[in-house]
């Protein structure tokens, strides 16, 4: 039987099987496009020939402007994926690694048209909280040498460090402290905008050595109050199929290689106090590649943070490992919400709590939600630069 609500014959188990749709019998109704055409067509033609005679019927009214962006510009994943490899292989040629083409306009915004006035538009408000104002500008003289990396921290000839230098000044007021870092940003300029504004100047931003204009993401974070961690990436356990980029740290790698990369990392901006991960399960239970690693951070007095990889690893450096990844779990406002209150038990417990999360909108929006209701809820919100420890 032919159903009578669809041309085609959906009850059938048989022509579903084979792919074969039997037309209705018995219809002679013209092609439904020739059925809209001309019904719809006459319509739209006296519409038209009204509006221009008339006027726009909706003219004065507020009205939203909306950019298109282009496809580089679309949100990022959480941490690098724009700043991995493109891998293109042909036939009998070996596979030939690319970088990826990464953001190279300028951060824009939407602004909406109200009565000719024109204000920004979006879900997460700025943050409006108290502030010590801008950090010191970077580079700082004394702390930095030249090289064919680019600049490269030093130990002071005073003894100045780089994770005291470019840390956030802080002062504990005796609560819990919490201290939060938003990780993988520079890649998309619209995310990395929200964090500089929406998050409190207490949070630190950690940015991705592969993105473009690096040097000047660093100097707005730092001048809206924000210290600045640069990441490392390194080889993970399940590495090819998770790839840390070209620069990555290989623990199979010549120690010379993995210093020249990591010399090429450091080199990107100045006006970091201190390292931290992007992936490395593999390469951070590797002896000897933590140990060259922990002794350049020694000997450039540099910190380090790891998002609770390396929670076992000890070295004489300045370094804290995250208590939690906040959107490690899932990524979703309730379940970051959760993470936030595992964090506090934490906090209560031991005196002090490190959280990681990523860039990702809703990521930013619960940190900046939940920083708001901080001191209510009895915690003082740190810089990670303030949790650290000697290990």
């Amino acid at each position: 039987m032919v159903s009578k609500k669809s041309p085609l014959n959906f009850d059938a188990p048989a022509d579903l099987a084979t792919g074969k749709a039997k037309k209705a019998r018995g219809s002679k109704l013209p092609p439904a496009p020739l059925i809209f055409a001309a019904v719809v067509g006459p319509l739209l033609l006296i519409g038209g020939l009204l509006i221009g005679f008339l006027g726009d019927p909706h003219a004065g009214e507020p009205r939203v402007h909306m950019p298109v962006l282009p496809k580089t510009a679309a949100p990022a994943p959480a941490g690098w994926a724009e700043a991995l490899s493109k891998v293109r292989a042909s036939p009998g040629a070996k596979t030939k690694t690319e970088p990826m083409e990464l953001f190279t306009e300028p951060p824009k915004v939407v602004r909406v048209s109200v009565g000719g006035q024109a204000a920004l538009a979006g879900p997460t408000p700025s943050w409006s909280g108290p502030t010590s104002g801008p950090l010191q500008p970077a580079p700082i003289a004394g702390l930095f040498a030249n090289s064919p990396s680019g600049s490269l921290p030093i130990i002071g000839a005073d003894g100045r460090t780089s994770s005291k230098a470019y840390a956030r000044p802080f002062k504990s007021d005796g609560r819990p402290k919490i201290a939060l870092i938003v990780r993988g940003l520079g890649l998309n300029p619209r995310i990395t905008q929200q964090a500089i504004d929406a998050l409190p100047p207490e949070t630190t931003l950690s940015f991705v050595p592969y993105a473009d204009g690096l040097q000047t993401w660093v100097n707005i974070a730092r001048a809206k109050g924000h210290e600045v961690l640069l990441e490392v990436p390194m080889e993970p356990l399940d590495y090819p199929d998770n790839d840390p980029g070209p620069q990555g740290l290989m623990s199979a790698s010549p120690p010379a290689e993995n210093a020249k990369r990591l010399e090429w990392v450091m080199g990107r901006a100045t006006g970091y106090f201190g390292l931290t991960n992007y992936l490395g399960s593999k390469f951070i239970a590797s002896d000897p590649g933590m140990n060259a690693l922990f002794d350049v951070l020694r000997q450039r007095g540099l910190a380090f943070i790891d998002d609770g990889t390396a929670f076992t690893r000890v070295g004489d450096v300045q370094r804290a490992s995250a208590d939690r990844v906040v959107d490690g779990q899932q990524l979703s406002a309730d379940s970051i919400r959760k993470q936030m209150e595992g964090l506090e038990f934490a906090a209560k417990q031991n005196g002090q709590a490190l959280g990681v999360g990523s860039a990702y909108p809703v990521t930013i929006d619960q940190l900046a939600r939940w920083s708001r209701e901080a001191s209510a809820r009895g915690f003082q919100l740190a810089p990670a630069s303030a949790v650290m420890t000697r290990r």
